[in-house]
């Protein structure tokens, strides 16, 4: 057992940790999995349904993407941006293909893209760059990023100030200028708030840590039209609802969308820390050589990896299991007298209950060996692994069902 195993006290609860209470005190520690399943360190079974939060979409320990990393950890696992390395500039190409639609083309010929693509190492960085974008890519007398209340773009300072959640910014006042939040869905608010100072449009597809609430078509559509007639960037954040997630490659193309700035991170390396932001040719021709840089991101490493997960996700089809994910748990849930709701697409889906207890049914249901996330009081996110099989859905519906019916 591991030092810190041998720390956990009498009700799970690590003992005289050195790792800052950031987050609520765990009373779980995992030490193996494998696709959806989990293991803790008394050899309990889990059914994963959170998925780290949408990072695990093709599974925990997934055996092809352990290879590659042992594979490029015996070759090469970083060196400065100032030399190119071997698989950035592949992803970038599949990255560009992916936002642009053209992921399937078989055309061997050499590839012209659309856009460019700067690697970071999470989603908050992606954010981060999205902004400079709005304010390099535009005149210097533009800086203002509207977003949606509600939101959530990361915790770096700028990528919270940008969120939609002012509890989230009380402890860490002052925030930094250049942000206003609207109310989701409100065309009119969004026309009303932009002004002289506005440079950009910035929204979730599908609202993740706000609770898993979808903008229509209509709105989004209408919110491309107006940033395009007010001479704005139209951005968007597919951190959690991309790559394969919704099924689509991003939930964007849900809609018939044309970003100019999209932020990518999560499933990019199903576990490893990596994120991008895919941003129009002609905008990124307002960067030059040391506005922006990351001393990790593209590594070596971190690239192997997303080239191995986008070259499974569109070997497998993996918008297909999304798709097939979300027909099941809608065709089971959606009879429970207790459910309200579901919403949301693929497998990115928030159950609304009918009582504020998301909590208990959540606690409820980790006892019972299923992990769900209670994403507001009345509703549970349901982000599980792509990969997850039928049978294992049957199987955590039915611990649903059972908690919801007792």
């Amino acid at each position: 057992m591991s030092s810190h195993a041998e720390n956990m006290g009498v009700n799970g609860e690590l003992q005289n940790c050195p790792i800052m209470p950031t987050y609520a005190a765990p009373n779980i520690m995992f030490i193996r999995g494998e696709g959806t399943e989990l293991w803790d360190s008394e050899g309990k079974r889990y059914l994963d349904f959170v998925g780290g939060l949408a990072v695990q979409s093709l599974g925990h320990a997934n055996p092809e993407i352990a290879e590659v990393i042992g594979e490029q950890a015996g070759k090469l696992t970083q060196v400065s941006n100032y030399w190119a390395t071997e698989h950035a500039h592949h992803v970038a190409v599949e990255i560009d293909k992916a936002v642009t639609g053209n992921i399937n083309d078989p055309s061997s010929s050499p590839y012209n893209p659309i856009g460019q693509v700067f690697f970071c190492n999470s989603g908050a960085e992606a954010n981060e760059l999205a902004f400079k974008i709005a304010r390099k890519a535009t005149s210097k007398s533009k800086y203002t990023v509207i977003t949606a209340n509600d939101s959530f773009h990361g915790r770096t300072l700028a990528a919270l100030a940008a969120c939609g959640q002012p509890h989230k910014h009380e402890p860490f006042a002052p925030m930094p200028q250049g942000f206003k939040n609207i109310e989701r869905g409100d065309i009119e608010a969004l026309n009303d708030a932009i002004d002289e100072t506005t440079a950009a449009i910035h929204l979730e597809p599908i609202l993740g840590e706000g609770g898993v609430w979808p903008h229509t078509s209509d709105y989004l559509l209408k919110a491309q039209e107006l940033s395009r007639d007010r001479g704005l960037l139209f951005m968007v954040d597919e951190v959690q609802s991309g790559l394969c997630r919704t099924g689509e490659w991003f939930a964007f193309q849900h809609h018939g969308l044309n970003p100019d700035v999209v932020c990518i991170a999560k499933a990019l390396g199903n576990g490893f820390p990596i994120g991008a932001v895919w941003v129009k040719r002609e905008l990124a021709a307002s960067f030059e050589a040391g506005d922006h840089g990351s001393t990790y991101g593209g590594n070596p490493l971190g690239t192997a990896v997303a080239r191995k997960v986008l070259e499974i996700m569109k070997r497998d089809n993996c918008n297909k299991m999304a798709q097939l994910i979300e027909e099941q748990i809608r065709t089971s849930m959606a009879e429970l007298p207790q459910v309200v709701s579901i919403r949301g697409n693929g497998a990115m889906l928030a159950i609304e209950l009918d009582k504020a207890i998301s909590k208990e049914v959540a606690a409820k249901a980790s006892m019972n060996g299923l992990l769900i996330n209670p994403i507001t009081p009345t509703a549970l996110r349901l982000t599980p692994p792509l990969t997850t099989s039928e049978h294992q859905i049957q199987e955590g519906i039915q611990i649903l069902k059972g908690i919801l019916n007792a």
